[in-house]
């Protein structure tokens, strides 16, 4: 299966137009104040309108976040998903069951045990597997994606440093990776936090799928 892909991090509405236009499956909104891709702040009412008649998901990513606060943002949004990246229980999962599809990501490292981690998860739609850091995502790095060779109740993004030149990688450890959904892109494709190189994301896109069709 050809791998989707989600873009990460967008704060500028002229580049969601353009990826919404190239096919991206997936745009990712930063809720979380602490990112310099705080969504919140870059996109104003008319944008959000237009925003949500796109023909593509919306994942709205928060960290911690007080439910109530969290769900006027997907009504408002239209979010399709809301992608938890902070310590949010399963508990905290179950409850968002009827506000929203939710993806819960988790920040590993090489001795993660991810059947371990993610095992309580069972009110989830998808799984998110990022670089553990000090941040909460777009760190830039990557991890060990072997470590994701195991038998998950739920499939899963990858995320976690992909740049340009992990074409090929992606592609053969897709062959492999029965529950991997779709790939995650962020700090790797841009020119500055939240500013998207669509160029070098159109390209990335394209040598994806000549590679698979290979």
């Amino acid at each position: 299966m050809s791998i989707r892909v989600k873009v990460c991090g967008m704060t500028k509405f002229d580049q969601v137009q353009q990826l919404a236009d190239l096919g991206i499956d997936y745009l990712g909104f930063i809720f979380y104040d602490q990112s310099p891709r705080f969504a919140a702040n870059s996109f104003n009412d008319h944008e959000i309108e237009l925003i949500s008649s796109l023909p593509l998901s919306r994942v709205g990513v928060f960290v911690n976040e007080p439910i109530e606060h969290l769900a006027n943002t997907v009504y408002k949004w239209k979010l399709d998903y809301v992608q938890l990246h902070g310590d949010e229980s399963p508990s905290y999962c179950q409850s968002l069951s009827g506000i929203c599809k939710v993806i819960k990501a988790f920040r590993i490292d090489h001795t993660e045990d991810v059947v371990a981690l993610s095992k309580a998860y069972k009110d989830v739609a998808y799984f998110l597997f990022d670089t553990k850091s000090q941040l909460y995502g777009g760190s830039g790095m990557k991890f060990n994606w072997e470590q994701l060779l195991v038998p998950l109740h739920a499939e899963y993004f990858l995320s976690g440093g992909i740049s340009k030149d992990d074409v090929n990688s992606l592609v053969e450890f897709n062959k492999k990776a029965n529950s991997m959904y779709a790939i995650d892109i962020n700090s790797k494709f841009e020119v500055s936090p939240g500013d998207k190189d669509i160029d070098l994301i159109t390209n990335f896109v394209q040598q994806l799928k000549n590679v698979e069709n290979e």
